[in-house]
């Protein structure tokens, strides 16, 4: 998959976003089902930390540093 470089950090930010609000929502009292989010947690943050390699790898072409990305 080609992704447009403009694209990338928005698709960083993007899938960091869902990571912290999945886990917000795992504190949640009222949620149901707690172990189908856990798991689609663990899915994200492997994503994450798969397209943060990715980024790393290729940062030169992308002009920003991952840190200016998403900050830690």
């Amino acid at each position: 998959m080609n992704i447009p470089k403009p694209y990338v950090p928005m698709l960083l930010g993007a899938v960091r976003d869902a990571v912290l609000y999945n886990e917000q929502l795992l504190t949640s009292e009222t949620l149901r089902n707690r172990d189908d989010y856990e798991e689609h947690l663990v899915h994200l943050t492997q994503f994450l930390e798969y397209l943060k390699e990715e980024y790393k790898s290729k940062e030169d072409e992308y002009g920003l540093k991952l840190e200016q990305v998403i900050p830690e």
